[in-house]
């Protein structure tokens, strides 16, 4: 069953010194995770979109990241980055416009900004997990209203995730890091939760397993 605690990082001003480190220590995370390719080898199934909005996006390193895999067979797509604040840097913005892509910051809570930007195709990195499954199914169905894609990477909630969770000081990760790392790992997925949560009645392909080590993934798009 899943088990939902706050998260330091989520209590943190963006400025905090300990948030931009943990910022920089999800970076290095991500990368182990292989969350980027991940996606991005999903995202592949798609038709190119006009655009790409990633859902509690951040500093927009990790849409980034997916874009450099993306920018070769999807030109011109305008990456559109929701959160909370507005925390994408300038160099950030730089690296999407040298892959020819356009970025937008999209600050606000994300059931108010999703409706009103109705992406392409939209993704979320350890995002959804945040969200208990009332939440979620009001998410889940505000994304199948508004884009003709979906793609979510999320931890898997195993064994082998929490041990790894518990191993990420060994990347030099902080305190906040350490934390979230656990938490996150025990309000993650299994099985089909998320397919389960999708709103039904819809022309809908979904896609959802575990992908080894620490992930789980799922994919919607339109038939």
């Amino acid at each position: 069953m899943r088990a939902l605690v706050p998260e330091l990082l989520d209590l943190l001003a963006p400025d905090d010194p300990r948030a931009i480190a943990s910022r920089r220590d999800l970076a290095r995370i991500n990368w182990v995770m292989r969350q980027p390719q991940i996606v991005a080898q999903a995202l592949a199934g798609f038709p190119a979109p006009a655009s790409l909005a990633d859902l509690g996006g951040g500093d927009g390193r990790f849409l980034l990241q997916v874009a450099k895999r993306m920018a070769s067979r999807w030109p011109g797509v305008k990456a559109l980055i929701l959160d909370r604040q507005d925390i994408v840097s300038a160099r950030t913005r730089a690296g999407f416009e040298s892959l020819g892509w356009s970025c937008e910051s999209v600050a606000g809570d994300v059931f108010d900004t999703l409706p009103r930007i109705r992406p392409d195709i939209a993704i979320a990195n350890l995002f959804l997990h945040h969200f208990d499954d009332a939440a979620l199914t009001k998410l889940l169905a505000a994304v199948a209203a508004g884009a003709g894609g979906f793609v979510a990477c999320e931890p898997s909630r195993s064994a082998f995730a929490l041990l790894g969770a518990r191993l990420v000081f060994a990347l030099g990760a902080n305190d906040v890091t350490r934390h979230d790392a656990v938490a996150s790992v025990r309000a993650g997925f299994t099985g089909r939760e998320l397919s389960a949560l999708w709103p039904a009645g819809e022309q809908w392909r979904i896609g959802e397993d575990g992908v080894f080590p620490f992930s789980h993934l799922f994919a919607a798009g339109h038939v």
